[in-house]
């Protein structure tokens, strides 16, 4: 299930890709028959299949249940803590997928073989041929791609823990990739796997710059990853120009992939060194990454779902260059591809390729994206129930409908729903187009981090019983949040509306009290959330707003003068709208930022 192809062959890709979409319907079922004959002896599927492969679509259905993590989480401890992989696998798990998700806190994780690494790299190779049919040239000079790794853990039983793209980086697929001719990057190996993030962003940056007059695209995997390395360079350019002016590397650079910048260096180049400084040094950095990049002919970055939020930056910084949005995947799965790459960010659909796995979807209420009602969210076992009978395969949606995503993967999930909601835009041939909306339940992201409405209200509920109740004897009348891009790193804001407690006068707002309640929040977030504050500093400090007593009143005004329900309302977790933001930003009457970084360490996957 798993072509090959010449990835230099552009018409044979192209090819390719219109054979797995013609064929979608007649692949998804070669992929589920493959699927369960492989895996009909695990535990996991004996419970419900009792060893029998040959059973059709509607026995899986009527016998597998749809699952999330939570059900599927004590199956795949088993195994991180030493049980045979047969519990999910009939191939041998390799190691755990870490995903950007959380369940009590700590990563979830996915499970993964070898065989899956191979089907990536196919995955990858797709996006080739795309490329190449909207950009000419690109076989004539190079990418310069941020891409980093990240910490992985070892489990009790040995598996390596460790994040999708640190997987695909550190494997021999990537290490001992044959040449492409049209996918050659600045970026060495050696300073990709650099461990130290921030001698890895130099590093990259540095070797993107001296070959910038072969530089033909600029990108990293995240659109907010992408504007960290701009506001890196802004903060480092004279010390790189530095390096280009004598041709060695600065002396902090200590990791062992300095040697391979230094070959790239090849020796002083003071012109080159000059020409940067001089772009750099310009009062507006107002594009750019055309300026330093002349040649590049589109950025590619992942600016769908919360990365949209890095759109009007991004356009700032790149002067009118495209941004390419190509790939769709998480952790669990690669899904699909952008089959129209140059299109307008907010247009963005992906293609389902029909043989990266089983696809259903689980239909939701067809409402605008802001206000999905979650038909996944049930009362009663027969609501749950007949909310499964109305699962459609890859080839039955429908257009115009939002659906929730539910995989059954070669790597040991079965039936799982991955929490993303996804509107049907098209077809092209038999396989379905969709927009990605949303991450089901997701009020805040800055960069990998998912913060839900019910982290968010245990963080702020610890915060308040911690700091607000004593000594300052304040209340906490109502709070909402707000991810704030406008500067880099974006950092989460929130809201509160603060009152004495045995009076109506305006709170006194102690400086400490309050900086106490902002680490408090940070502290009680999820790993991911503090991963990124604490080692990857892609998150800024936490910031809490006091606005005046009474401004929820008048953002509740506001809202149901836009058409909301005065019955139903209730107060968002989470603004977005400009005129929601401008209420209560009038009426912030205090401003106050965690001063410590949040508790971290990459332990506690073995329990």
């Amino acid at each position: 299930m798993i072509p090959s192809y010449d990835p230099n062959d552009t018409e044979a890709g192209l090819k390719l890709l219109e054979d797995l979409t013609t064929n979608a319907e007649a692949i998804q079922q070669q992929v589920l028959h493959q699927i369960l004959s492989q895996n009909s002896g695990t535990q996991y599927l004996r419970a419900f299949l009792d060893g029998e492969s040959d059973k059709n679509l509607q026995s899986f259905r009527n016998k597998v249940p749809v699952v999330n993590y939570d059900d599927i989480k004590p199956f795949i401890q088993r195994i991180a803590d030493g049980e045979s992989s047969d519990i999910v696998s009939a191939q041998p798990i390799t190691e755990l997928l870490t995903s950007s998700g959380t369940s009590a806190g700590k990563p979830k994780l996915m499970p993964s073989t070898a065989e899956e690494l191979e089907r990536k790299t196919f995955f990858y190779s797709m996006l080739v041929p795309i490329m190449n049919k909207y950009v000419n040239g690109l076989d004539e000079g190079k990418g310069m791609y941020l891409l980093f790794i990240k910490p992985e853990i070892k489990t009790l039983s040995g598996l390596m823990a460790r994040p999708v793209l640190t997987s695909y980086y550190k494997s021999q697929h990537f290490r001992n990739r044959p040449f492409n001719k049209y996918n050659v990057y600045t970026s060495p190996d050696q300073t990709i796997l650099c461990q130290d993030s921030k001698q890895s962003m130099y590093c990259q940056l540095l070797c993107g710059l001296v070959q910038r007059s072969h530089v033909l695209r600029v990108g990293a995997v995240f659109a907010s990853a992408f504007l960290r390395a701009v506001k890196f360079l802004e903060d480092h350019y004279k010390e790189l120009c530095a390096d280009i002016r004598t041709g060695t590397v600065t002396s902090w650079i200590t990791d062992s992939c300095r040697d391979s910048v230094l070959s790239i260096l090849n020796g002083p180049n003071q012109e080159l060194a000059d020409e940067i400084e001089s772009e750099c040094a310009e009062k507006s950095w107002e594009g750019i990454l055309r300026k330093l990049w002349p040649k590049a002919k589109y950025v590619e970055v992942i600016v769908t779902g919360s990365m949209a939020q890095y759109i009007p930056t991004l356009e700032f910084y790149s002067g009118g260059l495209p941004l390419v949005s190509t790939m769709y995947a998480s952790s669990e799965c690669y899904f699909g591809i952008n089959l129209n790459p140059l299109c307008d960010p907010a247009d963005v659909s992906y293609t389902l390729l029909p043989n990266m796995a089983y696809f259903e979807f689980l239909p939701v209420d067809d409402k605008s994206h802001e206000e999905i009602n979650f038909a996944s969210h049930s009362n009663t076992d027969d609501e749950d129930a007949l909310k499964e009978d109305l699962i459609v395969d890859l080839v039955n949606v429908e257009v115009g409908r939002y659906y929730e995503i539910v995989i059954t993967t070669f790597t040991g999930l079965y039936r799982y729903r991955v929490g993303d909601i996804l509107k049907v835009t098209g077809f092209h041939n038999k396989a379905p187009q969709f927009r990605f909306v949303q991450r089901r339940n997701v009020v805040l992201s800055i960069d990998t981090d998912k913060t839900s409405e019910e982290d968010l209200l245990n963080a702020v509920t610890q915060a308040k019983l911690n700091h607000l109740q004593q000594p300052s004897s304040l209340l906490l009348m109502e709070y909402t949040s707000y991810a704030d891009t406008s500067s880099i790193p974006g950092h989460y804001v929130l809201f509160w509306e603060l009152k004495p407690r045995y009076s109506n006068d305006p709170p006194k707002l102690d400086d400490k009290t309050m900086e106490d309640c902002c680490s408090e929040v940070e502290d009680c977030l999820d790993y991911v959330y503090r991963r990124c504050r604490n080692r990857d500093k892609s998150i800024g400090p936490l910031e809490i707003r006091v606005v005046s007593l009474g401004t929820f009143d008048s953002l509740m005004d506001f809202c149901v003068s836009q058409g909301s329900s005065l019955n139903q309302y209730k107060t968002p977790r989470c603004v977005k709208s400009g005129g929601a933001l401008e209420i209560l930003d009038s009426r912030v009457i205090g401003r106050f930022f965690s001063k410590r970084v949040p508790r971290w360490e990459p332990l506690g996957l073995d329990s």
